[in-house]
């Protein structure tokens, strides 16, 4: 079964709660995203250590429920 973009927004935002998140299905088939996060809390950490904790936000779904997602991070302007 897919995850729905609206579910790994809240996922994300629930565990980074001052993150900005922008979700597209790639391909159409509710399985094939990209997420866009821009967080504060990443600031001063490395691109993986961000990942890591979009990751850790998404509650072990990665992998299972959540086939693929492409993932771009960054701080605030």
């Amino acid at each position: 079964m897919a995850m729905e973009a609206g579910e790994i927004e809240r996922l994300i935002k629930d565990g980074l709660p001052d993150a900005t998140v922008e979700i597209r299905d790639l391909a159409g088939d509710g399985n094939h995203y990209a997420a866009t996060v821009i967080c504060e809390s990443f600031r001063g950490k490395s691109r993986v250590q961000q990942h890591q904790m979009v990751y850790a936000a998404l509650k072990g779904q990665m992998g299972g429920v959540l086939h693929a997602l492409a993932l771009q991070t960054n701080v605030p302007d």
